[in-house]
């Protein structure tokens, strides 16, 4: 009889998650170690706090295993296809911000838009024999990117730890990845497309389409919600 929300499990996601809460009169926080995963909410009746990790939430969102939850916008838009259908979104909450974005090694002087690196793809691809790769953990965003803005003779490779390294390490020749401030792949010697910003994420409360709620669980969101200021 209750509504599970799922937040953020640890971090600066976690915290600000916990703050912006607070701060509409809801209460969350962990209880027991730092590594169990469980925590509590006060101020409005009839609601669960659920610790996942970032990642976990969409799934979870979609499944109808949780009714509410935080994450950021290019996570639910990369892990869920149709997004749309299956969360409703409530909130962005103004933290977590970041941009998925397009670089390439900043020694390639004559690509600095996707109709260069269109250009470059196909020059690459007839003298190596192999379409130009690019690293990412993104890939539903990036093909659809490319697709609509017509680059091809592209292929994607998956990345799951230092995008970034990539190149160094010679496994790509580009990246797609989510950047805050950019230093990172200025220290890695990229250099971000002019007109390739693919999306601005930040963290966002979501709402299931899925999930099923008896009446005592309507009235326990509508109360959530009216607490938080939002229109259910």
């Amino acid at each position: 009889m209750t509504i599970k929300l799922g937040v953020p499990s640890k971090g600066r996601l976690m915290e600000k998650t916990f703050d912006w809460f607070g701060a509409r009169g809801v209460t969350l926080s962990r209880t027991g170690s730092s590594r169990e995963y469980a925590g509590a909410v006060d101020g409005v009746d009839g609601v669960e706090l659920v610790l996942l990790s970032a990642g976990e939430i969409p799934r979870e969102l979609a499944a109808g295993r949780i009714h509410l939850g935080v994450t950021g916008t290019d996570l639910v838009r990369e892990k869920l296809g149709q997004w749309e259908q299956q969360v409703q979104e409530m909130a962005e909450l103004g933290f977590g911000h970041a941009d998925l974005i397009i670089a390439v090694p900043g020694c390639w002087v004559d690509v600095d838009t996707l109709e260069d690196l269109d250009a470059t793809a196909a020059a690459f691809r007839a003298k190596h024999g192999f379409r130009m790769r690019l690293a990412t953990k993104y890939h539903r965003l990036i093909r659809e990117f490319l697709q609509d803005n017509g680059v091809a003779d592209y292929q994607l490779v998956d990345s799951q730890g230092a995008t970034e390294g990539t190149i160094k390490n010679m496994t790509a020749e580009g990246v797609a990845d989510i950047t805050s401030s950019g230093d990172t792949l200025r220290a890695n010697h990229l250099k971000i497309l002019s007109d390739a910003l693919v999306l601005k994420s930040q963290a966002t409360l979501f709402r299931s389409r899925k999930a099923q709620m008896d009446d005592a669980e309507r009235a326990n969101m509508a109360a959530l919600l009216e607490t938080l200021g939002l229109d259910g």
